[in-house]
């Protein structure tokens, strides 16, 4: 309950509330860009000004190892499910989608554990951007294996893909593919993921002087841009609902279940594994979340088969505002049970 009360998640609440009644409350498209880089920017230094204290130690390692292990269960295990009922490309694309993170859902966690006097792991950060292209990858590569499995179904006879929906010649996209060289370009270097990682090395490079003489910039104003953040996700969230409540049960219920089994499944790397409370969370939400930003632009040129309303609505209009309201309470109350 404390975290509902935080005043970034009340202007969450409100953005979705001011979108439900059409009211004209908008957030310029050139604030909400300056204010998303503004976040990744904060929230690389302070990552990297956390690392450049504690450095790497067997405790770190197991955290980015958990990570990665995360990164590869969460898309195998959703497109395991998923191609049993949707096409093959969409089953990718969805799985791709949950199976790469979320920085806004990563950084309005942060904020919570810090208001509730958790320490917040710098190196988390690092977990983060370790998780957000591995599901990518996957879902290229089993986009290719359809393609393939296409070119060698009888001439003329509708092909079949995994999971079943049928890619005639005449759909968009078929047979079209993007060199991974180029999906692993695009992944590495979009600007946000580029910024993020620029700004967690200085913030590594410049340590203690530069935490200080940055200050006001990382600490001072994050809580209320943050704020501001997300009252412009909670009118974007508002618009994306109709799209959401139009999936089918399955995917919706995919979109909200998916992600607690993704969280308990973390979890229990994190007991295993013996991660302190902050860390475990972390790991959970990262697990729980799903990208709405740097995969769907990725996707839409890797996979254009997969029908982007499809991975873009689940993520956003259901899955974020779940783990916004309810995922990120939940997570820090079950870790903190689990691993006292």
């Amino acid at each position: 309950m404390q975290s509902l009360l935080d005043p970034a998640i009340l202007f969450f609440v409100f953005g979705v509330l001011a979108g439900a009644v059409k009211s004209n409350l908008e957030i310029p498209p050139a604030i909400a860009k300056f204010l998303s880089l503004y976040l990744l920017m904060a929230l690389g230094l302070k990552g990297g000004f956390a690392l450049a204290q504690t450095g790497f130690n067997a405790e770190i390692l197991a955290s980015l190892a958990a990570a990665m292990v995360m990164a590869v269960v969460v898309p195998a295990l959703g497109f395991m499910l998923l191609r049993r009922h949707i096409a093959g490309f969409d089953a990718a694309a969805i799985a791709a989608s949950y199976g790469s993170v979320s920085a806004v859902t990563f950084v309005t966690a942060l904020q919570v554990l810090e208001t509730q006097g958790l320490t917040a792991p710098g190196h988390m950060t690092v977990a983060m951007v370790l998780m957000e292209s591995p599901a990518i990858v996957m879902a290229v590569l089993l986009a290719s294996a359809l393609r393939h499995a296409a070119t060698l179904s009888p001439a003329g006879a509708p092909v079949v893909a995994v999971g079943g929906g049928s890619l005639g010649a005449g759909w968009p996209g078929a047979g079209s593919s993007l060199p991974m060289r180029k999906v692993l370009h695009e992944s590495f270097t979009d600007g946000t993921h580029l910024l993020l990682l620029g700004a967690m090395a200085i913030g590594f490079i410049s340590g203690e002087a530069g935490k200080a003489v940055m200050q006001p910039f990382t600490g001072d104003l994050f809580k209320g841009l943050l704020a501001f953040f997300l009252l412009d996700m909670g009118l974007l969230v508002a618009r994306h609902f109709k799209s959401a409540r139009t999936q089918s049960p399955l995917l919706i219920a995919y979109a909200a279940l998916g992600p607690l089994v993704h969280a308990a499944i973390a979890l229990g790397l994190a007991v295993l594994l013996q991660l302190p409370v902050a860390d475990a969370v972390l790991l959970m939400v990262l697990s729980a979340s799903a990208s709405y930003i740097v995969v769907p632009a990725v996707l839409r040129h890797a996979i254009p088969e997969a029908n982007p309303s499809l991975y873009f609505g689940l993520s956003l209009g259901i899955t974020f505002p779940l783990n916004i309201l309810v995922g990120i309470p939940l997570y820090i109350h079950i870790a903190q049970w689990a691993l006292a």
